[in-house]
């Protein structure tokens, strides 16, 4: 490997953000439904607040005025929360001026896991495409695109959406740093997004009369232009015609 080349790995799970936290942009994927939930709060123009756990929801609910809880811990909304981790349902909420807290068994907790990274993106269906294309001109040296996973299970969701923005890397004239990154590229990169159907999150949204959830995310894909990235914790969105991140978004 040439020390000018920039290369880009494939990986899965919350723990594996700590091995990419410096030298790499990270890309967290949790189609199903974490990071679709927060791309979705943002567009809508709220104000969104990824966190790990329900003690760092109560912190933060208390300086936020009015802040909507969602999401769901082991497939559950706790106790108190306003919404499931539900895209579907957040978006026909007209009241957009209360900032989301936003917390899930595994999509939160990657994004938390991956802060300290030189830029942490968020992607889901909706803007894999645009964020590729800001990868492609960003140029760093190193990507890692993150599926969170669940049950150590790497969701195909996922998989497809990291193998659709790795395909854009490689057109870009970025290296798979390792087999399974090729793997994932072979299998997913041409896959429609509706193939995801087999994955076990399906199955669950399924069963438990959520496909609500799917029909949106599925009726959705590639509509957001702008970027998606965690800056000072909250979920922010960069511009299409906004110029490359520099190091002021790099995390100290």
């Amino acid at each position: 490997m040439s020390a000018m080349e920039r290369t880009f790995i494939i990986d899965s799970l919350p723990e594996s953000a700590l091995r990419y936290q410096r030298g790499c942009a990270i890309v967290a994927v949790d189609v199903i439904r974490a990071t679709t939930m927060a791309v979705t709060a943002v567009s809508a123009g709220r104000r969104c607040y990824p966190v790990d756990s329900l003690d760092a929801v109560m912190r933060l609910a208390e300086k936020l005025h009015e802040p909507l809880l969602a999401g769901e811990l082991n497939g559950e909304k706790p106790p108190g929360f306003h919404l499931n981790n539900s895209p579907a349902e957040l978006a026909k909420r007209s009241d957009t001026s209360r900032p989301v807290i936003l917390l899930s068994s595994s999509g939160t907790r990657l994004i938390i896991n991956a802060r300290g990274c030189d830029a942490l993106y968020l992607a889901c269906y909706r803007n894999m495409g645009s964020l590729g294309r800001h990868l492609a001109v960003a140029r760093w040296p190193r990507v890692a695109l993150l599926g969170a996973g669940s049950r150590r299970d790497f969701r195909e969701e996922d998989q497809i959406c990291c193998a659709r923005i790795g395909a854009q890397l490689v057109q870009a004239g970025y290296v798979p740093e390792d087999a399974q990154t090729v793997d994932i590229l072979d299998r997913w990169s041409n896959a429609k997004p509706s193939d995801c159907v087999v994955s076990q999150s399906v199955d669950y949204l399924r069963r438990t009369l959520q496909l609500a959830d799917l029909r949106f995310i599925l009726e959705r894909i590639d509509d957001l232009e702008e970027t998606f990235i965690l800056q000072n914790d909250e979920v922010v969105m960069i511009a299409p015609e906004a110029p490359p991140l520099l190091t002021t978004l790099i995390y100290e």
